[in-house]
């Protein structure tokens, strides 16, 4: 046990754990301050014999890297929550880091700064981001102009990939170590954009061991809400022919994925120089719009869905591609005339939301892992740069996701 006054400083040597890379804190060197500040040898031998490989719990005892070099994660007294690394930096296990906005604006607004630790409660898990997804939400939030009315200042951040630190009362599904990835508490913002996030377990699924955390980032918003749209809002069946907007962006590249798995004919919309990408993602058709109106191209061989990622005239221009009694999917807000004229002609459409779900994030990492669902990653950025990922985000010419590294590997 350490003294509410003590002041823990690790060495450490790490080694694998079932060759999963899980790391173990082997043979730490510890020396406990007293109240004076002198050393106590007694306590130095006292940790020196402790098995810093195993918790009492029976959980492997991990390192955490906070820029200050590895400190036993553990065993700290929750008097003190303060750790030293091996560089004799004192650490202050009560912060983090975070990007915050304190207003609304540009993205020069987000800046790094110290928040307070978040803790799990009842039924949470305390996650360790590695990686933090963006999307347009983000940024729209940031300026002041989200659908969902926020009050400044922000940790923005939806999409999560981490490592599990900590568990609540009743949890089940998870243990510490555990890597997972979710979209939790949507639309409320759980604050990716840091070094924890605090959230419900069953807001999470476990992380594929064949993404990486900067892959597994990029998933959970845009997947989702591709998934809802196609499968739960759209009903898309085999044989179904569906227009995809926007094809090579953050939502449509996974949507074209995901209707092909049902087994659509999927015609996309993207700038000639993305073709070849969005062809090798399965699409049957791609319409360059630059050079061609999809209405024109789609007049006389109407689809069965549309999935709109971009609204606007859009969703109007796409009523007159969809067959009557189609399905127009937007993820944005579609304009009263246009609904009403879907309605004549029996097309259900409508302002379509993503909303955490388990069942349909396990159903899309079953996809991964059949190796018939992949995401591409645009640019990763470092957390401290979070203003640059929304720089590259505004210039609406990426391919796929951007995601802010939060842990280097």
């Amino acid at each position: 046990m350490v003294h509410a006054d003590a002041v823990i400083r690790v060495g450490a040597y790490r080694r694998a754990v079932d060759g999963a890379g899980h790391d173990l804190v082997e043979r730490p060197v510890v020396m406990a301050r007293v109240a004076g500040g002198a050393e106590d040898p007694g306590r130095h031998r006292e940790f020196e014999g402790h098995d810093a490989g195993q918790r009492e719990d029976g959980y492997p005892m991990r390192t955490r890297e906070l820029g200050h070099g590895p400190i036993l994660s553990h065993h700290v007294h929750p008097a003190t929550r303060r750790a030293e690394g091996c560089d004799g930096t004192v650490i202050d296990m009560t912060k983090m880091r975070a990007i915050i906005a304190e207003r609304a604006g540009g993205p020069e607004v987000l800046e790094l700064g110290e928040v307070e630790r978040p803790t799990p409660g009842l039924a949470e898990i305390l996650v360790r981001v590695h990686a933090a997804g963006i999307n347009p939400t983000d940024w729209k939030s940031r300026s002041g102009a989200g659908a969902v009315g926020r009050t400044f200042p922000l940790i923005l951040g939806y999409d999560v990939a981490g490592v599990v630190e900590q568990v609540g009362h009743g949890v089940t599904l998870y243990r510490p170590g555990d890597e997972v990835l979710g979209m939790p508490l949507f639309p409320k913002l759980p604050g990716a954009y840091a070094d924890y996030v605090v959230a419900p377990a069953r807001h999470f699924v476990p992380k594929p061991a064949s993404l990486s955390f900067e892959e597994a980032a990029g998933l959970p918003l845009a997947a989702l809400t591709a998934w809802q749209g196609l499968v739960d809002t759209a009903k898309l069946k085999a044989g179904q022919r569906v227009l995809v907007h926007a094809a090579a962006g953050g939502v449509g590249h996974l949507a074209v994925q995901i209707a092909k798995s049902l087994g659509a004919y999927v015609i996309g919309t993207a700038s000639a120089a993305k073709h070849a990408f969005v062809r090798g993602l399965g699409a049957d058709e791609v319409i360059d719009y630059h050079e061609a109106d999809f209405v024109d191209v789609l007049r006389d061989q109407p689809v069965d869905v549309v999935f709109d990622p971009i609204a606007g005239d859009y969703s109007s221009r796409s009523l007159t591609v969809l067959k009557d009694g189609g399905v127009l999917v937007s993820i944005l807000p579609v304009d009263d005339a246009a609904m009403k004229q879907a309605e004549a002609r029996g097309i259900s459409t409508g302002f379509t939301i993503v909303e955490p779900d388990r069942l349909a994030l396990t159903a899309i990492v079953d996809l991964v892992e059949q190796g018939r669902l992949r995401v591409e990653i645009d640019s990763v950025f470092p957390l401290q740069d979070a203003a640059g990922a929304h720089r590259r985000g505004e210039t609406n010419r990426t391919v796929g996701k951007i995601v802010l590294r939060v842990v280097e590997h």
